[in-house]
């Protein structure tokens, strides 16, 4: 169980929220499960879809999609951490960031929640904000704080483009992450993607 580790994306269960903004973080560990053929199947021990992907020599990995809602992710995530007696620093948690703009993918090794409450969630029940994050950009239409209706709403034809880049790109970064770890992670794929509006921009 040592070599264990937890992919998380966060999202809302439903097909009224499939697509969304808000769940760019299941977008990402589906398109990874795509990519390693591994096959998702519902847990209501964990209140999650988990999906087991047999990395070889770098261990197994456990992605997951907690179908709790986003507020209350931490309870999927910190019961599945608690079972299989895995440390925060390896459980990945992607979420989606309306303070980058879509184009932009951001991991560090630990953080802040920047009001998010799916991560929220995840600190209060893990103890620690001390775990992984992989940030996917989805931008705001302004200034304002209150941003419930563009989070929650889908994602435009024009941006459908960028975000299949992101999702590929994103899936790079979590295999990375799997096999070299995060300083070879951040250092090969934090930024921007090729072809988007904000490229020039990485950090």
């Amino acid at each position: 169980m040592d070599s264990l580790r937890i992919i998380v994306g966060l999202g809302n269960p439903g097909r009224e929220y499939a697509a969304t903004r808000h769940n760019a973080g299941f977008l990402a560990v589906e398109q990874l499960a795509t990519r390693v053929g591994a096959s998702w199947k519902g847990d209501r021990k964990f209140e999650s879809e988990v999906a087991r992907w047999s990395g070889g020599k770098h261990g197994d990995v456990l992605l997951c999609k907690p179908q709790t809602f986003m507020n209350a992710s931490g309870e999927a995530v910190g019961a599945l951490a608690k079972f299989y007696r895995v440390t925060p620093e390896s459980c990945l948690v992607v979420v989606d960031d309306a303070d980058l703009p879509l184009g932009e993918v951001r991991m560090r090794p630990h953080g802040g929640t920047g009001g998010h409450h799916g991560l929220e969630s995840i600190e209060q029940h893990l103890g620690t904000r001390m775990f992984p994050r992989l940030r996917i950009g989805i931008g705001r239409k302004d200034e304002r704080r209150e941003i419930t209706g563009h989070v929650l709403g889908k994602f435009s034809a024009d941006e459908a483009e960028t975000l299949d880049e992101v999702l590929r790109r994103v899936a790079d970064q979590m295999e990375c992450w799997v096999a070299e770890g995060i300083s070879k992670a951040m250092n090969k794929f934090n930024g921007t993607v090729a072809g988007s509006n904000n490229e020039g921009k990485a950090q």
